[in-house]
């Protein structure tokens, strides 16, 4: 019986590409035939990591698609064409209304995205989300399909590696208080609030502090310039915007700060809170779409996106050593519910309740 992942791009170091990855070796442990098949393929991935959709081998009805859902793609309206049993992989799609004004095909893309999430409502026999918000969203559209929820995978391995010396050379023992965002530079994720609670913070509380965006803006580079003009207008110093930098580099601002700030206003899972718990970092995160379900009791969570109400409790969190020590001590415990074993042992025991509750398509009611 083969177990095949499709998806419409492979990305080298994202998450849904990180996930593809580390699945292909757990369904590969698990006995099944498998392959990783995608329309676009990064170059920079190793050769043979993932194959052209048309190389796919013939299916039958009782093998198994895992398709990983996330973007516009022709494969949405496809996928129903293959003759076997299909599990869609549900990593969020961000609203189109985000990106009007700052990248048209990037909203056209998400709109087509959303339209084509709409069409495989009837066309999957079982969903995979991110997050319990993911599993909202496709009831929301009318998914009667069992939906189950399980998040990606994340290789923790990969963040004790060395950090870039000279970007700790150059912030490391200056007594600034850093504030951390890691995310793409991209409206939905809010980077103007989180500036916003920045500069009420540094006004009001302590002159000498930084804030690191962390992220590249490929794409957004309307939206970055925008958010330039604002730290300009706000006459606001000590906002680094890294822009795209090697894994190494954000390494290094993980380890230089004191504190991670999230005011992102949609999110699917977010990663980087879980790499923020990694790196013993306090986190606030105003409570949105997913957050609460990533932090899981950890963290504290923010009820409005206030700049002030954030700035006063990133304050209350950085003066007071004992307060940290508890918000750190449970967010290392929420991290290792997302520990490697433990998401690989949810994976294989709700792929093998798909294979056996799921009947082969030929014997199933057309």
């Amino acid at each position: 019986m083969k177990v095949l992942q499709l998806l419409p791009t492979l990305a080298m170091g994202d998450a849904i590409g990180n996930d593809v990855r580390a699945l292909d070796k757990v369904i590969r442990g698990m006995g099944y035939q498998t392959g990783i098949y995608a329309e676009v393929i990064d170059g920079r991935l190793p050769e043979g990591t993932a194959q052209q959709v048309e190389k796919m081998p013939r299916l039958s009805g009782e093998d198994v698609i895992l398709y990983h859902m996330s973007t516009g793609s022709e494969l949405n309206f496809s996928l129903e064409k293959y003759p076997c049993r299909k599990l869609m992989v549900f990593h969020n799609i961000t609203p189109p209304r985000f990106f009007k004004g700052y990248n048209e095909a990037a909203m056209e893309s998400a709109e087509y995205g959303m339209r084509g999430l709409c069409h495989l409502a009837d066309k999957v026999d079982g969903c995979m989300a991110d997050s319990a918000y993911n599993g909202d969203v496709l009831r929301e559209l009318n998914y009667r399909c069992p939906i189950t929820v399980r998040p990606i995978l994340i290789p923790f391995a990969d963040y004790a590696k060395t950090p870039d010396q000279s970007v700790m050379e150059h912030y490391q023992d200056d007594g600034y208080t850093n504030f951390i965002f890691v995310g793409r530079v991209a409206p939905n994720k809010k980077q103007e609030d989180v500036i916003r609670a920045f500069y009420c913070y540094k006004k009001y509380c302590n002159p000498k502090s930084r804030l690191f965006i962390v992220g590249s803006y490929n794409g957004m580079e309307r939206y970055y310039h925008r958010l330039r003009r604002y730290v300009g207008a706000l006459e606001l110093d000590n906002v680094v915007f890294t822009g795209h930098i090697p894994f190494a580099q954000i390494l290094a601002y993980y380890h230089l700060a004191d504190l991670f700030l999230c005011m992102s206003d949609h999110e699917g899972f977010c990663v980087p809170l879980v790499e923020a718990m990694y790196f013993n970092l306090p986190i606030l995160a105003y409570d949105s779409s997913a957050i609460s379900d990533t932090l899981g009791g950890s963290g504290i969570l923010l009820p409005t996106n206030d700049p002030m109400e954030a700035a006063l409790a990133a304050d209350h969190v950085l003066r007071n050593a004992e307060l940290r020590r508890e918000i750190v001590a449970e967010q290392h415990r929420r991290q290792q519910e997302f520990a490697y074993p433990e998401i690989r042992k949810v994976f294989e025991s709700q792929l093998r309740q798909f294979i056996d509750t799921v009947p082969p398509v030929s014997k199933k009611r057309k």
